[in-house]
């Protein structure tokens, strides 16, 4: 089966890529994220928690290959290793046989067993697929919180103007003054855009790899224990022909 290493291998040189870009234009990026602090510490807890839990799915992947070893090598031993989290249908078919490292497996159980680890897998990435939406939409959400501040900041703004006063060079300083406000109202729109759509991009670039890592472990699961339970059928037909 494919070792998971390699993809923790892209996955943090990709992190390392994006460190390294963000220090290098830091003085924007940190001006993007005080123009509404609260708001973007908001997104970047959300980045976060999306990052470790794309590891997480990549991690969990290492105690199950280490209990398809330990079965594979046909020796006691399985009793003592941990429970299997993803291979629990596997572990739970299998029963008390497990325990003697003997495996026997009908195809209807082995078709079984291959869906209940599938959806096991689809539930840990559909977490990840939250987090990537939940990104873009606070980075929407930051935008139209942004514009309604500055709508209601230049309404306010037009309101005050007294074009009454013939000194029309006091009502255009009174008139770029009061557009500061709307201003900074857009920095917090366009800041929070910017960081939701790329964190979104971030943490799916991860998720990618993370899938990868999955989908080539169940593959191999599939191809091993398609071999077996075919194995295990031929013997059933010989003793019934006997």
């Amino acid at each position: 089966m494919s070792n998971p290493k390699h993809t923790l291998f892209w996955m943090t040189l990709f992190l390392g890529v994006v460190i390294i870009v963000g220090a290098l234009i830091h003085k924007p990026l940190i001006t993007a994220f005080m123009a509404n602090w609260v708001f973007n510490l908001l997104i970047v807890g959300v980045l976060i928690i999306g990052i470790g839990l794309t590891y997480r799915q990549v991690f969990v992947l290492f105690p199950e290959l280490r209990w398809i070893a330990q079965f594979r090598t046909g020796h006691s031993g399985l009793s003592v290793l941990q429970e299997p989290r993803l291979l629990k249908p596997l572990a739970r078919q299998l029963g008390e046989e497990a325990k003697r490292d003997r495996f026997t497996l009908s195809t209807m159980s082995l078709r079984t067993v291959l869906d209940g680890i599938h959806s096991r897998m689809d539930e840990q990435r559909e977490i990840t697929r939250y987090f990537i939406n939940l990104l873009v939409f606070l980075g929407l959400l930051g935008t139209f919180w942004g514009l309604l501040g500055t709508i209601n900041a230049v309404g306010d703004v037009i309101a005050g103007l007294d074009m009454s006063q013939e000194d029309f060079g006091k009502v255009f300083g009174d008139l770029q003054a009061g557009l500061l406000t709307p201003l900074q109202g857009m920095g917090t729109a366009f800041s929070s855009s910017l960081l939701g759509l790329g964190g979104s991009l971030i943490l799916g670039f991860l998720d990618i790899q993370a899938g990868h890592a999955q989908n080539r472990f169940y593959d191999g699961l599939e191809e091993w224990l398609t071999g077996v339970t075919n194995l295990v059928d031929r013997v059933d037909d010989e003793k019934d022909l006997s």
